[in-house]
């Protein structure tokens, strides 16, 4: 296999990729911090969307699912914070097209071209004066300020941006994706509770772009998990503008591969970073399952480990508690033999082939105590490999949950 061409660029964000440009204001939305953004491309862009599976869906999604399903093409996303527009009935479809014209009007686009995305408080209906007052401050540009700007007014519970960029090259040309996420809460994809936005330069058309991205996602977006909510509001969208000049991207030219591995390594980066930023954790948790059965099951178990709250407390509270682990492999309905079941934290064996090994407590109390921890499980029944990725639950979780609309 050839060599995938690449590099990490940690002074780039979600308008370095050619052609793109971004804003972020504070408008009234929410009380101080900035709540109104748009991304825009120079050239309507090839598309790609993952939604929300809850059958429970706002407003902004209908939108949004029109402009990547019926025109398949996008040349800017308007978005909100501080409120999910969600559950507000026809007032709340019609105020998400009332957005989607706003932009377009503001940017002398095609309204069809123009997607929205909310996120905030679910039930209240919109105050569209604000929105209409922040749409004539927007004023999109390409700096890395703008796109930290845009990257800002997309967060509600979320202690920290969520960016990443790569590139590659592709027929010569140097290739840039981007990427920006927001959520830290009520994360448990299929899809997650989270807004997340891409931009590349590469030249693909949005087939084939749909096609990486639904596949991406169940690796990356879909293997996180912070409480086991799913949203109403969450949605990932990829744009192409093709200002890269490459050959038209598909999975027969000969550096797809530089491309794809790209693409899911800025959705990889996204989603460890909502995962790590779980309200009120400390620590992120990679769990790693190989011998399972299929890709598949060793990613529903990995889940289910990292998912369990009895794991996310012992990790808190720094106790190797591997009967939590093993229990929950159990209880994952995927084919499991306790016989061949082998269980490490941090590299310290805890389980041999379903035999209990000696540890040294003092040994995994540091492993638990640093901000990272893996746990890994070997099943000896396949080959399947997977990865889920979560975060501890603490005590902060429940207060910032408690009282989340005040």
């Amino acid at each position: 296999m050839a060599t995938i061409e690449m590099k990490k660029l940690s002074s780039k964000n979600i308008v370095s990729p050619k052609g793109f440009t971004a804003a972020g204001v504070h408008c009234g939305i929410k009380h101080k911090k900035k709540d109104l953004a748009i991304l825009v491309s120079e050239v309507p862009a090839a598309v790609a969307g993952v939604f929300t599976t809850n059958a429970v869906q706002a407003a902004p999604l209908k939108v949004t699912k029109e402009v990547v399903y019926n025109t398949a093409k996008m040349q800017a996303m308007i978005v909100n914070s501080g409120n999910a527009n969600a559950c507000t009935g026809k007032q709340g479809v019609a105020d998400a097209y009332e957005m989607q014209g706003l932009a377009a009007k503001k940017l002398g686009i095609d309204p069809a071209l123009v997607g929205v995305a909310s996120t905030g408080v679910i039930g209240e209906v919109m105050n569209m004066d604000p929105v209409k007052k922040g749409v004539e401050m927007l004023s999109p540009n390409n700096n890395l300020e703008s796109g930290i700007d845009f990257s800002q007014a997309i967060l509600t519970t979320d202690t920290v941006m969520k960016n990443t960029t790569y590139a590659t090259k592709i027929n010569g040309k140097e290739v840039l994706i981007s990427g920006t996420a927001k959520g830290s809460g009520m994360i448990e994809p299929n899809m997650a509770t989270m807004l997340g936005f891409i931009t590349t330069d590469a030249n693909i058309e949005s087939a084939e772009l749909q096609q990486a991205l639904s596949a991406i996602t169940d690796c990356t977006f879909n293997a996180i998990t912070v409480d086991g909510d799913t949203s109403t509001n969450d949605t990932v969208i990829v744009m192409a503008n093709g200002l890269a000049g490459n050959d038209s991207l598909t999975p027969e030219h000969p550096e797809w591969e530089n491309f794809y591995t790209v693409l899911r390594l800025v959705a990889e980066d996204l989603a460890k970073a909502i995962a790590r930023d779980g309200e009120g954790a400390t620590k992120l948790i990679e769990v790693e399952v190989e011998g399972a059965a299929s890709d598949e099951e060793a990613r529903k178990i990995a889940k289910t480990v990292v998912g369990s709250p009895l794991v996310k407390t012992a990790v808190f509270g720094c106790d190797a508690n591997w009967g939590r682990i093993i229990a929950a492999v159990g209880y994952s309905g995927m084919t499991v033999d306790p016989d061949q079941i082998t269980i490490k934290i941090g590299g310290a064996t805890m389980v041999e082939k379903g035999e209990p090994i000696k540890f040294s407590e003092e040994e995994l109390i540091e492993i638990l105590k640093q901000h990272e921890v893996k746990i890994y499980v070997s099943l000896g029944v396949g080959e399947g490999h997977g990865f889920a990725w979560g975060c501890d639950l603490t005590y902060d979780y429940v207060q910032i949950n408690a009282s989340y609309r005040s």
